[in-house]
C-alpha cells in the first residue's frame, strides 16, 4: 500500500509536463515533505519568465495545497487517487491547518 507521500508525489508530478513554450519541473524538499511545481516560459515576444503553479505541504496526516494555479485543481486529482478530502486543507482558500507537533 502507498503511503500519502507516495501517492501525493504520484499524483503531483503529473502537473509537472512540458508544452509548447514552457517546461514545468517538479521539486521537492530534501525531509520529502514539501512538494512545488515550477515553469519556466518563454512569452510569444520571446520574453523569458518563472512561475510556481503548485505548493503543497505534507503535515502530519495532512495534505496543505498553499497554492494551486492549474485547471484541473489538485484536490481533485488527490481525490480521484483515493485521499479523502478531510485530509486535504486548502489553505489559500483559508481552510486552516492544525498545528501538528
Amino acid at each position: 500500500m502507498d503511503t500519502l507521500r507516495e501517492i501525493v508525489h504520484r499524483v503531483i508530478k503529473e502537473y509537472a509536463v512540458d508544452g509548447a513554450n514552457f517546461v514545468s519541473s517538479l521539486t521537492i524538499r530534501p525531509d520529502g515533505n514539501l512538494f512545488t511545481v515550477v515553469d519556466f516560459a518563454v512569452d510569444n515576444k520571446g520574453r523569458r519568465f518563472v512561475a510556481t503553479s503548485i505548493v503543497t505541504e505534507l503535515v502530519g496526516n495532512y495534505i496543505v495545497i498553499e497554492y494551486d494555479d492549474n485547471d484541473k485543481p489538485l484536490v481533485d486529482a488527490l481525490v480521484q487517487a483515493g485521499i479523502p478530502r478531510e485530509q486535504i486543507i486548502l489553505a489559500y482558500a483559508g481552510e486552516s491547518v492544525p498545528e501538528v507537533v
